[in-house]
This record gives structure tokens, C-alpha cells and sequence, in this order.
């Protein structure tokens, strides 16, 4: 019921908030974000570059494959709908590449701005950022779905004593 509640709460929050800006996790996300700048770096200029937006994903996507490993549908879940508010709020960031309106961190140079004119698509802002924000909510609400039909069937298992159907 944590999941479900959880998954339910972040997809209220996404539809609500205009901007998708969930605090405290998009704040812990930046961190993340930031971190994955510094990880993927040791790679080399573009992985640095690409690494925020991966470092930003790499994180739920980790946690996921964990909960996955060990069995844990509710944590795993819970991770996916994390990962698809991610894209959300990764979406906020590309779709500002152009106008370059939001504060950034440290005021250095804007990620997206860079990897949309690396790909000659900075015109393409908003769609990729449509995109993103399409997937992630695919991904909140199909976990939530998830949920709820697992939760359901426990429900169900539970009332016919664990009897099969």
C-alpha cells in the first residue's frame, strides 16, 4: 500500500505542479545529476557532459535492478516511478535549452544546450523534452497500475484464504 501511495502521490504531484518540480526529491536529484557529471567524466569531455543527465538516471535505475535482483516488486516500483518523474524533470531542463531561464549550479554552461547543438537540433527543445516528459509519465503510471493490481491480487489472495483462481 506504501508503493501505491507513493507511485500515486508523485503522479498528483507531476499533473498538479506546472513546472514538475517534486522537492525534496528533484533536490536530491540534482545532487545526482551533479554527481554524474564528476562519475561519467573519468571517461572523457562528452561523458562529462552527458553525465549529469545519465548520473540523474543512473541512480533509480540502480536502486530498480536491485530491488529487482532481490524480489522486491513494491521497491522496484517505487524506483521505476522515481526514474519516470526523473524524465519529467529532465524534460524541465531541455526544454529550457534555448532560453536558458533556469538557475543553474555554479552558473556554468547548460547541459542540453550543448548536446542539442552537438546533435545541430536545438530548434527540437521542447519535443525531445515532450518526449522524455511522454516517457516518464508512462512510467509513473504504469507502475502505479502495477501496483494496484498486485495490490489487488494480494487483496484477493487474502480473502479466499490464498486459494487459487
Amino acid at each position: 500500500m506504501a508503493g501505491i501511495v507513493a507511485a500515486g502521490l508523485c503522479a498528483l504531484w507531476m499533473a498538479v505542479d506546472g513546472d514538475g518540480f517534486l522537492r525534496p526529491l528533484d533536490d536530491a536529484n540534482l545532487a545526482f545529476h551533479e554527481a554524474g557529471h564528476l562519475i561519467y567524466g573519468v571517461f572523457g569531455d562528452t561523458a562529462s557532459l552527458y553525465g549529469g543527465t545519465l548520473g540523474q538516471l543512473s541512480f533509480p535505475a540502480i536502486a530498480a535492478g536491485v530491488f529487482f535482483v532481490r524480489r522486491d516488486p513494491i521497491g522496484f516500483a517505487v524506483c521505476v516511478t522515481w526514474f519516470g518523474q526523473n524524465l519529467s524533470n529532465i524534460a524541465r531542463y531541455v526544454a529550457d535549452a534555448r532560453a536558458q531561464e533556469l538557475p543553474l549550479v555554479g552558473g556554468g554552461d547548460h547541459d542540453w544546450t550543448s548536446i542539442l547543438e552537438r546533435w545541430s537540433a536545438l530548434d527540437a527543445d521542447h519535443r525531445v523534452a515532450g518526449a522524455f516528459r511522454g516517457v516518464g509519465w508512462i512510467l509513473v503510471l504504469g507502475s502505479l497500475v502495477w501496483l494496484v493490481v498486485g495490490w489487488r491480487r494480494r487483496l484477493g489472495d487474502q480473502v479466499s484464504g490464498g486459494a487459487e483462481r
